[in-house]
């Protein structure tokens, strides 16, 4: 029978899949992603198949059919294989309880309207039969084809239901909305399912930390990832993820003077980012976007005569992010360099409102090294004023001490700097064991080389260690 959706079945994995069901007399279905994104116009290769039946026997029968090797999950009741670029996972249909203290359900064999009453919302729950006497049809009961083109996140069941038996249901409504809105067409939750959110923001407590941490990655990457931000926190549950950045919120007005909403800025920084960082987006580099500004609330402070200031909250948001990382259990060496980026975030801007001298842009490449270039792209995005005129002259500025940071690298090689001075090579020359006066007379050529006083090399760094030598009353060994 010739369907509406039959278009969308035309790889060879369906017609395998069917005839595999037909000789097994069971039924299978296409399910959630790949038919949510067929109708979005989007490409996907993977692809969900259930069945009436053990999803595991199935994927092996499969297999031998498309002379694939088949993996199995037997803890989830899962089965994945790969063919022609697709990826195609296979499982029973289910339904499923919960208890009240784990997202861990209670699973037994189901229908496939049951397990379509287990999927997180109708966009999700839509099915094409894979079924010789119903090939193609759209399986649909709780109208997600109409949800899908209204732009609307819906649950299948009460919300309350649905985000009380797996709370990680509402980071990923969050997350649909933002990933699937287009400029042609906003995703929106559905007002009873923020409501419902509020309501069970505190089962968040029972999901573990690299879920939730994986859900916001996805939600990073997305290409205006603002608006996560915006509905976690406008379905109260931001403060239970992220509540330094929730800190950030608000205007506080003194004597008549006000400062900008740090929140809303910091999440104008972060879509000026992930609009310029490339075709692939840079993670880590939208993380220290987001957390760029999160010391000013800690050092917010209001200066009669003077206004709102934040002095210090580079410093103040490099000593946060450590912690906001270890409570994600977020990979260490991407806290080392979204921490670095927080703390340099305003030296290039320093150098655009003074001379921009040869040591100051050395000292900037000593300490960004390879992330420079990152970090430039961080600043620029961090401009985010109204004013035309204003944007355009700093972003000019900052054209400059770029010009000036390539020009200094290639005359002094500053950039993942190496003290051409050894501690081996000052123990060796001195005869003395490793103390404080050989830290002290490598921070000195240091410093040397980095004002400009002399050059990145060995032979000039030799030449005035031996004078600071003599100076704490080293005396070169006997040859």
């Amino acid at each position: 029978m010739s369907t509406v959706t039959a278009q969308y079945l035309d790889r060879p994995i369906f017609k395998i899949v069917s005839k595999v069901a037909a000789e097994r007399g069971v039924k299978a279905f296409a399910i959630g992603g790949y038919v949510r994104d067929c109708f979005l116009g989007r490409h996907s290769s993977d692809i969900d198949i259930v069945v009436e039946g053990s999803g595991i026997d199935f994927a092996t029968a499969v297999g031998e059919a498309t002379h694939s090797k088949v993996s199995y999950f037997r803890n989830f009741g899962t089965a994945m294989l790969r063919y022609h670029g697709d990826e195609i996972e296979f499982v029973g249909a289910r339904k499923e309880s919960y208890r009240r203290e784990s997202r861990k359900p209670i699973v037994e064999d189901g229908t496939l309207r049951d397990d379509q009453l287990r999927r997180d919302f109708t966009i999700n729950a839509m099915a094409f039969s894979l079924n010789e006497d119903s090939y193609g049809e759209l399986v649909d009961p709780f109208g997600g084809i109409r949800d899908l083109a209204a732009g609307i996140i819906r649950t299948p069941l009460d919300p309350d239901t649905t985000y009380s038996d797996d709370p990680l249901r509402m980071l990923r409504a969050v997350r649909f909305a933002t990933k699937l809105s287009t400029p042609e067409q906003t995703f929106t939750i559905v007002p009873e399912s923020i409501e419902s959110m509020r309501r069970m923001a505190d089962r968040l407590s029972i999901l573990s930390k690299e879920r939730i941490a994986e859900e916001l990655n996805k939600m990073l990457v997305c290409p205006k990832p603002s608006m996560a931000f915006f509905l976690l926190d406008d379905a109260g549950l931001l403060p239970k993820i992220l509540p330094q950045l929730s800190a950030l919120k608000g205007v506080e007005t003194v004597d008549g003077r006000g400062h900008k909403d740090n929140f809303t800025h910091t999440l104008a920084v972060l879509d000026n980012v992930a609009a310029s960082d490339g075709p692939e987006p840079k993670l880590w580099l939208r993380w220290a976007a987001l957390l760029h500004d999160i010391g000013k609330a800690q050092v917010k402070k209001y200066i009669p005569g003077t206004g709102w200031t934040f002095h210090g909250h580079d410093l103040a948001g490099s000593r946060i992010v450590p912690g906001i990382f270890a409570s994600l259990k977020l990979p260490i060496e991407e806290m080392k360099y979204v921490k670095k980026l927080v703390w340099l975030h305003m030296r290039p801007i320093s150098l655009v409102d003074d001379i921009v001298t040869d040591s100051a842009v050395r000292r900037l490449l000593f300490d960004a090294g390879d992330d420079i270039d990152d970090l430039m792209l961080l600043c620029h995005a961090d401009i985010t004023s109204r004013n035309a005129e204003k944007v355009r002259k700093i972003h000019a500025n900052f054209e400059l001490v770029k010009q000036k940071l390539v020009e200094v690298e290639a005359k002094d090689a500053i950039r993942n700097f190496k003290n051409p001075i050894s501690g081996d090579y000052i123990m060796e020359l001195y005869g003395i064991e490793p103390c404080n006066t050989i830290g002290e007379i490598k921070e000195y050529v240091k410093e040397a080389i980095l004002d400009g006083k002399i050059g990145n090399n060995f032979e000039e760094a030799d030449a005035l260690m031996r004078v600071k030598a003599a100076e704490l009353g080293l005396v070169e060994k006997c040859k």
